[in-house]
């Protein structure tokens, strides 16, 4: 995938922070469950291009 040390890092920090953004600004109501998923997903990505190291 991304082999650049320093681009995976800034690309699992962009998408954590994209993540806990949608997740912070969901709306209480049902509809708000689609944005929450994708923040919740954007979350699992990044901690895992962080983690694995882009693999």
């Amino acid at each position: 995938m991304i082999r650049n040390r320093g681009v995976r890092r800034t690309l699992a920090i962009a998408l954590m922070l994209a993540g806990a953004l949608l997740m912070l600004l969901a709306p209480p109501v049902w509809i708000g469950a689609v944005p929450l998923g994708l923040g919740i997903v954007l979350e699992l990505v990044g901690i895992r291009l962080e983690r694995d190291g882009g693999a």
